[in-house]
């Protein structure tokens, strides 16, 4: 007899982007699924070697060294991002910026880009100029770090890539930031900077994206302060490394991204998150209800 029952699901992982990145395919054979699943590794490997703020041969450390003298050409995915970013930069009002990399050198969070000429502290996003032909060009020198938004882009060219094998039901995962590929469920509990007694939320996700946040990680002490990898980007302030935000979108791009918006100014939120049809969870030690707070529109 034949067994009528779907092939079994394949899950594979791999170092990459700083994290654990974990790809899984469902309902598809074994010999598809893992080819799929190697072009999704490997478009977030092409996403890694392009945007990444230490390697000098990346688009972003090009960026960074000659993009205040001249036009420099970089890669389709690269000049996505920017546009990304400006977009959201726009939105927000100048929450969410991409050139704030000057500030964390200064709190040693980065290390400084060899060979960039030094940075101006009053470049802004408003001075990245998006020019045809995927050149960009910067007004004033600045020092850019895509690391809040690359690897939600990734996490979506992943997801691409296996829709492209005919993949339909699939989930990829960097390290909390993950996007659910067909009409499957994922549980997923979301994760908080502090200990806390109360349960914690499950949200459940059906062809979404989900992306948490919070400067834990990287907390470390800088003159009579704390600062983490995380900037406000309007006023170039430190964070409360206490916070945690998860967001809900329908692209990883934006959920990545939007978390910065909320942890760096939840007041001013959520009007941001309900023009792209985003939802964050908030906790923080000193809200009421155990710490807990809802913005935007969570479906």
């Amino acid at each position: 007899m034949h067994s009528c029952s779907p092939p079994p699901s394949i899950e594979r992982a791999r170092p990459l982007l700083g994290t654990l990145v974990a790809v899984r395919v469902d309902r598809a054979s074994p010999r598809r699924a893992q080819r799929a699943i190697e072009s999704a590794f490997e478009a977030v490997s092409q996403i890694q070697r392009l945007m990444s703020f230490q390697d000098a041969a990346s688009d972003v450390s090009r960026l960074n060294r000659e993009a205040a003298t001249k036009a420099v050409r970089v890669h389709a995915h690269t000049y996505c991002v920017l546009a990304w970013a400006a977009h959201i930069a726009r939105v927000s009002n100048g929450i969410f910026d991409v050139s704030v990399a000057g500030r964390l050198t200064e709190w040693g969070v980065l290390a400084a880009p060899p060979a960039a000429q030094p940075f101006d502290p009053a470049a802004t996003f408003r001075d990245v100029e998006l020019l045809p032909g995927c050149c960009v060009r910067f007004r004033r020198p600045l020092w850019l770090d895509l690391s809040g938004i690359a690897k939600g882009y990734a996490v979506d060219r992943a997801i691409a890539q296996l829709t492209h094998f005919g993949i339909t039901s699939a989930r990829v995962n960097a390290g909390g930031d993950l996007r659910v590929l067909g009409t499957q469920t994922e549980t997923v509990a979301l994760r908080t900077a502090v200990p806390q007694q109360l349960l914690r939320p499950a949200l459940e996700i059906e062809g979404a994206a989900l992306a948490t946040s919070s400067g834990a990680v990287t907390r470390r002490r800088h003159g009579d302060g704390w600062v983490s990898a995380h900037v406000a980007g309007a006023s170039r302030a430190a964070i409360d490394a206490r916070t945690t935000v998860s967001v809900v979108a329908r692209r990883c791009v934006l959920a990545d991204a939007l978390t910065k918006v909320v942890l760096a100014d939840p007041a001013h939120a959520a009007p941001v998150l309900e023009h792209f049809g985003a939802g964050a969870y908030v906790h923080h030690p000193d809200l009421p209800g155990g710490g807990w707070q809802i913005l935007g529109t969570l479906q």
